[in-house]
């Protein structure tokens, strides 16, 4: 077991292995394959945000006045809004990041 381990540590220490010797296409330009992936991870989040407000709105319009399903529409309001501002402030710190690199 440990000669084969020793075996494996000498043989991927003498390999020289690339990406398109696994299989693996040439990705480019890593800063932008960041942003791709920033980008689509703050879309994703942002329409789960929107998704809740509208959702929220829905819980408070049909709450019939009681008080406890009110203050849960109004905090799912509160929660989602201060999660896209989180987002955009996010979004902007990566944007400037990336763009000083």
């Amino acid at each position: 077991m440990i000669g084969r381990a020793l075996m494996t540590m000498w043989l991927a220490a003498t390999e020289t292995i690339d990406p398109k010797s696994v299989g693996i296409p040439n990705v480019g330009d890593p800063n932008s394959v960041l942003t791709n992936v920033a980008n689509t991870v703050y879309t994703v989040a942002g329409i789960v945000c929107i998704v809740v407000i509208v959702v929220a709105g829905f819980l408070y319009v049909t709450s019939a006045a009681d008080a406890s399903q009110v203050k849960r529409a109004k905090n799912a309001i509160i929660g989602a809004c201060v999660g896209l501002v989180v987002i955009l402030m996010a979004f902007a710190i990566t944007q400037f990041v990336i763009g000083r690199i």
